[in-house]
């Protein structure tokens, strides 16, 4: 039997599209599960090999089911990411006219990406949030609403029309999704990679934030993803989820990694894995004295220095 992917289901989910660009996704069993929650717990609970779920979104940023899944949930690593332009079309059950609308469904993420376009053209329409895109159209199959915001694709799926299609209020939107899997050594860096954290603040005090992204701002790392999520511990009380260019092996992350570790609470690391948005040739060169040629100069200049040979 091969080994299996869970991925937000049902069939028919962008989740899916995406994760069949992946190449080892065609020697695996693709399962879909009914939430991101239970997508990952499969792979905690050895289920599945690894689960393919969305993680953010160029219109609202990131996707706070999963992020809070990564933050409080037993730990897992990220492996791969994967990029997909999204563009929603309106399915309903045959014969349905856009007059006939009265209720429409979608995955919550999907209602900032297509607000202007309701509010235009379906404005007295009541929003029911669904499980996933694909999973509003099964919905709509059902009679339980009279249209769903998914991928054109799923409407054969699901025996629905499009009614309306190539519908997005912001051009090129894309959204990322991530391979996840249990704990393991990351995989080797390929000179385009990023490296995901979750970090939590010793104590509230000025500066704390400056004191965080300074670890990585005097490295001379970029951050791609900075978002707050609430710890549950009350309000004003929060962790920060951080993407970064660079992997984990690379001499300056590294040390950013150790000096976070120095002076935060907690620092969980969520993997680092080849970017999906550029390619190794494409990326920009490290800053002056930030290479790790420069870094391991400086730590033989300390070790020279401490034996008496400067």
């Amino acid at each position: 039997m091969p080994a299996s992917y869970a991925y937000l289901g049902p069939e028919g989910t962008f989740t899916e599209v995406a994760l069949r660009r992946l190449p080892e996704a065609a020697t695996r069993e693709l399962i879909p599960y009914v939430s991101v929650q239970s997508a990952l717990d499969a792979v905690r609970a050895g289920e599945a090999e690894a689960a393919f779920v969305p993680i953010e979104n160029s219109v609202e940023g990131g996707i706070t089911t999963t992020l809070d899944e990564l933050v409080a949930g037993e730990p897992l690593t990220i492996y791969r990411e994967v990029l997909l332009s999204i563009t929603f079309a309106l399915l309903v059950r045959p014969g349905t006219r856009l007059a006939d609308v009265k209720t429409v469904s979608a995955h919550p993420a999907a209602q900032p990406q297509v607000r202007n376009w309701l509010r235009t053209n379906l404005p007295d329409a009541v929003w029911e949030s669904a499980a996933s895109n694909a999973d509003a159209a099964r919905l709509v199959q059902e009679g339980r609403y009279d249209a769903a915001f998914a991928g054109e694709f799923a409407a054969a799926r699901y025996g629905l029309e499009a009614l309306e299609t190539g519908i997005h209020d912001a051009e090129n939107a894309q959204t990322r999704f991530v391979l996840v899997g249990r704990p393991a050594r990351p995989a080797a860096p390929t000179g385009a990679d990023k490296t995901s954290v979750v970090l939590w603040q010793r104590d509230d005090h000025p500066g704390a934030l400056r004191d965080l992204l300074g670890e990585f701002a005097s490295r001379g790392i970029n951050l791609m993803l900075l978002q707050s999520r609430p710890t549950g511990a009350g309000i004003g009380n929060y962790c920060f989820c951080i993407d970064a260019e660079g992997h984990i092996s690379d001499r300056r992350m590294a040390e950013a990694l150790t000096g976070l570790k120095r002076i935060c609470l907690q620092v969980r690391f969520l993997g680092s894995y080849p970017r999906a948005d550029i390619a190794p040739d494409a990326v920009r060169p490290a800053l002056p004295g930030t290479s790790d040629e420069e870094f391991m100069a400086a730590a033989d200049w300390v070790a020279r220095c401490q034996d008496g040979r400067f």
